[in-house]
């Protein structure tokens, strides 16, 4: 397996790389590379988009490298090599993010990026920190392997609501049920970061590359 994880100057990309190179020593090996070089998506088995900060900002450092965008198009629909896109780079697959005005996503699963506003006024946000996965196990293979309650480590103050119920994977309570897994098709996204989520992390990482959409 080659790994892809795309450099924009975005996202925990040290961390990402150390936790997919723990998870493919075990399955026997393979490479990751941090690239910005759009023609390395071509020989990628695997493609990672991290993302961590304002969305328009993630779409504006993607837009920044020349035919980066056209590339993840071309790779990850067209060629459908699996995808995994992680907190904001999961929010880049909606329609549109609502943070600070109104920001075009690549549209690949449809849904709007909007503020979290919990009903609840003890809750702050962002909500960050730990909280517990509720899965849905008869929908998606790659997250077969984590239990229902598992915990993992979420950073955000905006959340994507999808139009379709089908394309969720898993929710976390937050006053709310917010989506923290959703996916379609050889896409998959999650909205905390499993290179911070310790052995549960790893156990998603790990069902991300045995997945064979």
């Amino acid at each position: 397996m080659n790994i892809a994880i795309i450099d924009y100057g975005s996202g925990n990309l040290r961390s990402a790389k150390k936790a997919f190179e723990h998870v493919l020593a075990d399955l026997g090996g393979g490479t990751v590379t941090l690239t910005h070089d759009p023609s390395n998506l071509t020989n990628a088995s695997h493609i990672v988009l991290p993302g961590v900060g304002a969305f328009a900002d993630c779409k504006e450092g993607l837009i920044s490298i020349n035919g980066m965008i056209d590339a993840l198009h071309e790779q990850v629909i067209n060629e459908a090599k699996p995808f995994l896109g992680i907190c904001v780079g999961m929010q880049l697959m909606a329609d549109v993010s609502r943070e600070k005005g109104d920001t075009n996503g690549f549209g690949w699963i449809p849904g709007d990026v909007v503020a979290i506003t919990p009903q609840n006024k003890d809750l702050k946000v962002p909500h960050m920190g730990w909280n517990g996965l509720q899965i849905n196990h008869s929908v998606h293979p790659a997250v077969s392997g984590l239990p229902n309650g598992a915990h993992t480590y979420f950073v955000h103050s905006y959340h994507f609501v999808t139009k379709d119920p089908s394309h969720v994977l898993a929710t976390v309570n937050y006053g709310a049920p917010l989506n923290a897994i959703i996916g379609r098709d050889n896409i998959i996204g999650t909205q905390f970061h499993p290179e911070k989520s310790q052995k549960i992390g790893l156990t998603f990482i790990h069902g991300f590359l045995k997945w064979r959409p």
